[in-house]
Protein backbone atom coordinates (compact mmCIF):
# COMPACT_ATOMS: atom_id res chain seq x y z
CA UNK A 1 0.00 0.00 0.00
CA UNK A 2 1.20 3.43 -0.79
CA UNK A 3 1.27 6.37 1.12
CA UNK A 4 -0.17 8.49 -0.91
CA UNK A 5 -0.12 12.17 0.87
CA UNK A 6 3.37 11.10 1.81
CA UNK A 7 4.13 10.59 -1.97
CA UNK A 8 1.77 13.64 -2.75
CA UNK A 9 3.95 15.85 -0.67
CA UNK A 10 7.26 14.75 -1.37
CA UNK A 11 6.22 16.02 -4.78
CA UNK A 12 9.92 18.58 -5.28
CA UNK A 13 9.78 21.61 -8.16
CA UNK A 14 11.61 21.09 -11.09
CA UNK A 15 14.98 21.53 -11.71
CA UNK A 16 14.91 24.87 -13.21
CA UNK A 17 19.23 25.57 -13.30
CA UNK A 18 19.32 22.38 -15.78
CA UNK A 19 16.25 23.70 -17.44
CA UNK A 20 18.42 26.95 -17.85
CA UNK A 21 21.74 24.88 -19.11
CA UNK A 22 19.67 23.00 -21.56
CA UNK A 23 18.88 26.47 -23.11
CA UNK A 24 21.87 27.95 -23.04
CA UNK A 25 22.98 24.75 -25.16
CA UNK A 26 19.63 25.08 -27.24
CA UNK A 27 20.55 28.25 -28.36
CA UNK A 28 24.30 26.76 -29.85
CA UNK A 29 22.58 24.57 -31.98
CA UNK A 30 22.69 25.68 -35.91
CA UNK A 31 19.74 27.40 -35.90
CA UNK A 32 18.35 30.60 -35.20
CA UNK A 33 17.41 31.43 -31.51
CA UNK A 34 13.77 30.33 -30.67
CA UNK A 35 13.36 29.07 -34.53
CA UNK A 36 12.37 26.15 -33.53
CA UNK A 37 9.31 27.72 -30.86
CA UNK A 38 7.47 25.60 -28.84
CA UNK A 39 9.83 22.61 -29.77
CA UNK A 40 12.69 24.37 -27.66
CA UNK A 41 10.69 25.03 -25.35
CA UNK A 42 9.56 21.16 -24.66
CA UNK A 43 13.05 20.46 -24.33
CA UNK A 44 14.14 22.89 -21.80
CA UNK A 45 11.19 21.61 -19.79
CA UNK A 46 11.99 17.87 -20.24
CA UNK A 47 15.63 18.85 -18.62
CA UNK A 48 13.73 20.44 -16.18
CA UNK A 49 11.39 17.24 -14.97
CA UNK A 50 13.96 14.68 -15.26
CA UNK A 51 17.50 17.13 -14.42
CA UNK A 52 19.03 15.82 -17.21
CA UNK A 53 20.43 17.97 -20.32
CA UNK A 54 20.40 14.67 -22.29
CA UNK A 55 16.36 13.58 -21.50
CA UNK A 56 15.11 10.09 -22.37
CA UNK A 57 11.56 10.17 -23.59
CA UNK A 58 11.41 6.67 -25.01
CA UNK A 59 9.31 4.37 -24.27
CA UNK A 60 6.48 6.27 -23.64
CA UNK A 61 3.47 3.90 -21.80
CA UNK A 62 0.13 4.48 -21.75
CA UNK A 63 -1.85 3.64 -18.81
CA UNK A 64 -5.97 3.41 -19.66
CA UNK A 65 -7.87 3.14 -17.19
CA UNK A 66 -11.17 2.22 -17.45
CA UNK A 67 -14.73 2.91 -15.52
CA UNK A 68 -18.62 2.86 -15.37
CA UNK A 69 -20.63 6.86 -13.60
CA UNK A 70 -23.66 6.28 -12.38
CA UNK A 71 -24.56 9.67 -13.88
CA UNK A 72 -25.55 8.07 -17.13
CA UNK A 73 -28.76 6.74 -15.83
CA UNK A 74 -29.54 10.67 -16.44
CA UNK A 75 -28.71 10.52 -20.27
CA UNK A 76 -25.75 12.26 -20.62
CA UNK A 77 -24.35 10.30 -22.59
CA UNK A 78 -25.08 8.65 -26.67
CA UNK A 79 -24.12 5.50 -25.60
CA UNK A 80 -25.28 3.17 -22.79
CA UNK A 81 -23.04 1.70 -20.07
CA UNK A 82 -22.71 -1.29 -21.67
CA UNK A 83 -20.08 0.28 -23.73
CA UNK A 84 -17.59 0.81 -21.67
CA UNK A 85 -17.44 -3.18 -21.17
CA UNK A 86 -17.24 -3.75 -24.77
CA UNK A 87 -13.99 -0.95 -25.65
CA UNK A 88 -12.22 -2.23 -22.97
CA UNK A 89 -12.89 -6.20 -25.13
CA UNK A 90 -11.87 -3.93 -27.57
CA UNK A 91 -8.88 -2.63 -25.91
CA UNK A 92 -7.82 -6.23 -25.54
CA UNK A 93 -8.16 -7.56 -28.69
CA UNK A 94 -5.91 -4.82 -30.14
CA UNK A 95 -8.91 -3.37 -32.15
CA UNK A 96 -8.83 -0.04 -31.02
CA UNK A 97 -7.16 3.22 -31.90
CA UNK A 98 -5.14 3.77 -28.69
CA UNK A 99 -3.65 0.26 -29.64
CA UNK A 100 -3.28 1.43 -33.41
CA UNK A 101 -1.58 4.89 -32.04
CA UNK A 102 0.71 2.94 -28.93
CA UNK A 103 2.15 0.21 -31.47
CA UNK A 104 3.08 3.51 -33.92
CA UNK A 105 5.31 4.90 -31.30
CA UNK A 106 6.41 1.55 -29.98
CA UNK A 107 5.19 2.15 -26.58
CA UNK A 108 3.83 0.14 -23.92
CA UNK A 109 0.57 -0.24 -23.02
CA UNK A 110 -1.81 -1.39 -19.98
CA UNK A 111 -5.19 -1.37 -19.59
CA UNK A 112 -6.67 -1.09 -15.86
CA UNK A 113 -10.66 -1.89 -14.49
CA UNK A 114 -10.90 0.31 -12.08
CA UNK A 115 -14.49 0.55 -11.96
CA UNK A 116 -16.34 -1.12 -15.40
CA UNK A 117 -19.89 -2.28 -13.78
CA UNK A 118 -19.31 -6.05 -15.61
CA UNK A 119 -16.34 -8.17 -14.98
CA UNK A 120 -14.09 -8.65 -18.21
CA UNK A 121 -12.07 -11.57 -18.28
CA UNK A 122 -7.90 -11.13 -19.39
CA UNK A 123 -8.41 -7.54 -17.86
CA UNK A 124 -6.10 -6.54 -15.17
CA UNK A 125 -8.33 -5.65 -12.37
CA UNK A 126 -8.08 -3.51 -10.15
CA UNK A 127 -11.59 -2.61 -9.12
CA UNK A 128 -12.89 -0.08 -7.14
CA UNK A 129 -16.63 -0.64 -7.47
CA UNK A 130 -18.89 -1.48 -10.07
CA UNK A 131 -19.58 1.99 -11.38
CA UNK A 132 -19.60 5.55 -9.26
CA UNK A 133 -23.28 6.45 -8.01
CA UNK A 134 -25.43 8.49 -9.55
CA UNK A 135 -23.87 12.50 -8.34
CA UNK A 136 -27.56 13.70 -9.68
CA UNK A 137 -28.46 12.09 -6.66
CA UNK A 138 -25.88 11.68 -4.37
CA UNK A 139 -22.01 11.79 -4.09
CA UNK A 140 -20.07 9.69 -6.60
CA UNK A 141 -18.17 7.85 -4.34
CA UNK A 142 -16.65 7.63 -0.49
CA UNK A 143 -13.89 9.93 0.40
CA UNK A 144 -11.88 6.51 1.00
CA UNK A 145 -12.90 5.21 -2.40
CA UNK A 146 -11.61 8.39 -4.16
CA UNK A 147 -8.45 8.19 -2.25
CA UNK A 148 -8.15 4.17 -2.95
CA UNK A 149 -8.87 5.41 -6.69
CA UNK A 150 -5.78 7.61 -6.51
CA UNK A 151 -3.51 4.73 -4.73
CA UNK A 152 -4.51 3.12 -7.40
CA UNK A 153 -3.35 4.57 -10.27
CA UNK A 154 0.31 4.95 -8.31
CA UNK A 155 0.36 1.78 -8.48
CA UNK A 156 -0.13 1.43 -12.20
CA UNK A 157 1.87 3.79 -12.69
CA UNK A 158 4.94 2.58 -10.48
CA UNK A 159 4.51 -0.64 -12.12
CA UNK A 160 4.91 0.79 -15.97
CA UNK A 161 7.75 2.77 -14.73
CA UNK A 162 9.74 -0.51 -13.05
CA UNK A 163 8.98 -1.88 -16.86
CA UNK A 164 11.72 0.96 -18.15
CA UNK A 165 8.77 3.41 -18.82
CA UNK A 166 10.25 7.08 -19.90
CA UNK A 167 7.04 9.55 -20.14
CA UNK A 168 3.70 8.83 -18.87
CA UNK A 169 0.43 8.86 -20.96
CA UNK A 170 -2.83 8.39 -19.16
CA UNK A 171 -6.06 7.71 -21.08
CA UNK A 172 -9.91 6.67 -19.91
CA UNK A 173 -12.62 4.89 -21.13
CA UNK A 174 -16.18 5.67 -19.67
CA UNK A 175 -19.10 5.93 -20.77
CA UNK A 176 -20.59 9.52 -18.71
CA UNK A 177 -17.14 10.74 -18.48
CA UNK A 178 -17.79 13.80 -19.80
CA UNK A 179 -20.31 14.81 -17.19
CA UNK A 180 -17.83 13.88 -14.36
CA UNK A 181 -15.17 16.03 -15.66
CA UNK A 182 -17.32 18.94 -16.59
CA UNK A 183 -18.60 18.50 -13.00
CA UNK A 184 -15.18 18.60 -11.53
CA UNK A 185 -13.63 21.70 -13.74
CA UNK A 186 -16.98 23.85 -12.98
CA UNK A 187 -15.82 23.17 -9.17
CA UNK A 188 -12.51 24.11 -9.03
CA UNK A 189 -13.21 26.79 -11.32
CA UNK A 190 -16.34 28.32 -10.80
CA UNK A 191 -17.57 28.26 -13.92
CA UNK A 192 -21.47 27.37 -14.78
CA UNK A 193 -21.91 23.89 -16.57
CA UNK A 194 -22.77 25.36 -19.49
CA UNK A 195 -19.88 26.87 -20.39
CA UNK A 196 -17.77 23.50 -19.92
CA UNK A 197 -19.98 20.78 -21.06
CA UNK A 198 -19.52 19.51 -24.45
CA UNK A 199 -21.14 16.58 -26.97
CA UNK A 200 -18.90 14.17 -25.23
CA UNK A 201 -19.72 10.75 -27.48
CA UNK A 202 -21.45 12.61 -29.53
CA UNK A 203 -25.01 13.84 -28.02
CA UNK A 204 -26.95 16.80 -29.94
CA UNK A 205 -27.19 19.94 -28.52
CA UNK A 206 -30.71 19.69 -26.71
CA UNK A 207 -28.78 17.03 -25.11
CA UNK A 208 -26.14 19.08 -24.08
CA UNK A 209 -28.61 21.37 -22.17
CA UNK A 210 -29.67 18.58 -19.91
CA UNK A 211 -26.60 17.52 -19.19
CA UNK A 212 -25.28 21.01 -18.14
CA UNK A 213 -28.18 21.43 -16.25
CA UNK A 214 -27.76 18.03 -14.08
CA UNK A 215 -23.85 18.71 -13.51
CA UNK A 216 -25.17 22.54 -11.86
CA UNK A 217 -27.70 21.15 -9.91
CA UNK A 218 -25.64 17.74 -8.91
CA UNK A 219 -23.03 20.74 -7.43
CA UNK A 220 -26.22 22.87 -6.00
CA UNK A 221 -26.89 19.82 -3.88
CA UNK A 222 -23.78 18.25 -2.72
CA UNK A 223 -21.43 21.87 -2.71
CA UNK A 224 -17.72 20.12 -3.54
CA UNK A 225 -15.64 21.99 -1.43
CA UNK A 226 -12.73 23.66 -4.42
CA UNK A 227 -10.09 23.61 -1.59
CA UNK A 228 -10.38 20.14 -0.42
CA UNK A 229 -9.86 18.09 -4.10
CA UNK A 230 -10.72 14.51 -2.41
CA UNK A 231 -13.85 15.92 -1.75
CA UNK A 232 -14.23 17.07 -5.24
CA UNK A 233 -13.06 13.69 -6.74
CA UNK A 234 -15.67 12.00 -4.32
CA UNK A 235 -19.18 14.05 -5.06
CA UNK A 236 -18.66 14.30 -9.06
CA UNK A 237 -15.42 12.49 -9.91
CA UNK A 238 -14.84 8.83 -11.63
CA UNK A 239 -12.62 6.04 -10.45
CA UNK A 240 -10.87 6.20 -13.83
CA UNK A 241 -10.16 10.22 -13.26
CA UNK A 242 -8.63 9.48 -9.65
CA UNK A 243 -6.72 6.80 -10.75
CA UNK A 244 -5.17 9.09 -13.92
CA UNK A 245 -4.98 11.82 -11.20
CA UNK A 246 -2.57 9.43 -9.34
CA UNK A 247 -0.57 7.97 -11.57
CA UNK A 248 0.17 11.62 -12.97
CA UNK A 249 1.37 12.29 -8.88
CA UNK A 250 3.36 9.19 -9.03
CA UNK A 251 4.97 9.91 -12.24
CA UNK A 252 6.05 13.26 -10.49
CA UNK A 253 7.59 12.12 -7.85
CA UNK A 254 9.84 10.00 -9.77
CA UNK A 255 10.42 12.55 -12.26
CA UNK A 256 9.01 11.36 -14.93
CA UNK A 257 7.68 13.52 -17.93
CA UNK A 258 3.62 13.66 -18.29
CA UNK A 259 1.85 13.91 -21.78
CA UNK A 260 -1.88 15.28 -21.37
CA UNK A 261 -4.46 13.72 -23.37
CA UNK A 262 -7.90 15.10 -23.82
CA UNK A 263 -10.37 16.98 -21.51
CA UNK A 264 -11.35 14.70 -18.85
CA UNK A 265 -7.52 13.67 -18.58
CA UNK A 266 -6.48 17.41 -18.32
CA UNK A 267 -9.54 17.22 -15.96
CA UNK A 268 -7.80 14.68 -13.74
CA UNK A 269 -4.44 16.49 -14.03
CA UNK A 270 -5.91 19.53 -12.59
CA UNK A 271 -7.24 17.32 -9.24
CA UNK A 272 -3.77 16.11 -8.78
CA UNK A 273 -2.05 20.12 -9.48
CA UNK A 274 -4.70 20.58 -6.58
CA UNK A 275 -2.66 18.19 -4.23
CA UNK A 276 0.44 19.41 -5.53
CA UNK A 277 1.22 22.63 -7.12
CA UNK A 278 4.47 21.31 -8.24
CA UNK A 279 2.97 18.74 -10.68
CA UNK A 280 2.07 21.52 -13.22
CA UNK A 281 5.75 21.80 -14.33
CA UNK A 282 5.76 17.64 -14.59
CA UNK A 283 2.65 18.62 -17.49
CA UNK A 284 2.83 18.37 -21.16
CA UNK A 285 -0.19 19.56 -23.11
CA UNK A 286 -0.45 17.22 -25.89
CA UNK A 287 -3.31 18.55 -27.76
CA UNK A 288 -6.82 20.82 -27.94
CA UNK A 289 -9.62 18.73 -27.75
CA UNK A 290 -12.93 20.12 -29.37
CA UNK A 291 -14.67 19.35 -26.04
CA UNK A 292 -15.54 23.27 -24.55
CA UNK A 293 -14.01 22.53 -20.80
CA UNK A 294 -10.85 21.56 -22.33
CA UNK A 295 -9.22 25.01 -23.12
CA UNK A 296 -10.24 26.50 -19.62
CA UNK A 297 -8.84 23.74 -17.76
CA UNK A 298 -5.66 23.81 -20.05
CA UNK A 299 -5.73 27.41 -19.20
CA UNK A 300 -6.17 26.71 -15.26
CA UNK A 301 -2.97 24.68 -15.44
CA UNK A 302 -1.16 27.07 -17.79
CA UNK A 303 -0.56 24.71 -20.33
CA UNK A 304 -0.33 25.42 -24.38
CA UNK A 305 -1.28 22.48 -26.30
CA UNK A 306 1.38 21.10 -29.02
CA UNK A 307 -1.58 20.22 -31.23
CA UNK A 308 -5.05 20.85 -32.63
CA UNK A 309 -6.89 18.38 -34.42
CA UNK A 310 -10.64 18.43 -33.29
CA UNK A 311 -10.56 15.35 -31.48
CA UNK A 312 -12.84 14.24 -29.12
CA UNK A 313 -12.04 10.28 -28.74
CA UNK A 314 -9.75 9.96 -25.52
CA UNK A 315 -8.09 6.99 -24.56
CA UNK A 316 -5.19 8.83 -24.51
CA UNK A 317 -4.78 8.92 -28.51
CA UNK A 318 -4.18 13.06 -28.91
CA UNK A 319 -1.79 12.54 -26.43
CA UNK A 320 -0.08 9.38 -28.52
CA UNK A 321 -0.48 11.72 -31.61
CA UNK A 322 1.73 14.25 -29.84
CA UNK A 323 4.17 12.31 -28.33
CA UNK A 324 6.96 12.36 -31.80
CA UNK A 325 6.76 15.68 -31.23
CA UNK A 326 8.14 14.86 -27.71
CA UNK A 327 10.30 12.74 -28.77
CA UNK A 328 11.82 15.13 -31.31
CA UNK A 329 12.52 18.01 -28.91
CA UNK A 330 15.05 15.56 -27.55
CA UNK A 331 16.74 14.39 -30.73
CA UNK A 332 17.35 17.86 -31.26
CA UNK A 333 19.14 18.52 -28.19
CA UNK A 334 21.33 14.97 -28.24
CA UNK A 335 21.99 14.81 -32.36
CA UNK A 336 21.83 18.58 -33.81
CA UNK A 337 25.10 19.99 -34.39
CA UNK A 338 26.10 23.34 -32.62
CA UNK A 339 27.71 26.42 -34.43
CA UNK A 340 31.38 25.50 -33.57
CA UNK A 341 31.06 21.43 -34.18
CA UNK A 342 29.80 22.46 -37.60
CA UNK A 343 31.99 25.48 -38.53
CA UNK A 344 29.20 27.90 -38.79
CA UNK A 345 29.42 31.28 -37.96
CA UNK A 346 27.05 32.31 -35.31
CA UNK A 347 27.45 36.26 -35.89
CA UNK A 348 24.62 37.70 -37.91
CA UNK A 349 25.54 39.97 -40.28
CA UNK A 350 24.24 43.47 -38.48
CA UNK A 351 26.88 42.10 -35.24
CA UNK A 352 29.11 41.79 -38.00
CA UNK A 353 28.83 45.70 -39.49
CA UNK A 354 28.58 46.82 -35.90
CA UNK A 355 31.96 45.03 -35.42
CA UNK A 356 33.57 46.56 -37.87
CA UNK A 357 32.05 50.12 -36.92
Amino acid sequence: MTDIFKLIAAIKPVNKQKGSEALNHINMLTKPVNSLGAIEKVAVQLSEITASLIPEVSPPCVIVFAADHGVAEEGVSAYPQEVTAQMVMNFLSGGAAINVFTKHVNGLLEIVDVGVKADIPGVHSVKIGYGTKNFAIEPAMTRMDAIRSLETGMESAKAMIEKGAKLLIVGEMGIGNTASSSAVAAAFSGLPAEELTGTGTGIQSKQVAHKAEVINKALHFLKPNANDPIDVLSKVGGFEIGAMAGAMLFAASKKIPILLDGFICTTAALIASKLNNHLRDYLIAGHLSVEPGHLHVLNLLGKKPLLSLDMRLGEGSGAVLAYPLVEAATKMVKEMATFDHAGVSKESIAEKKETIK
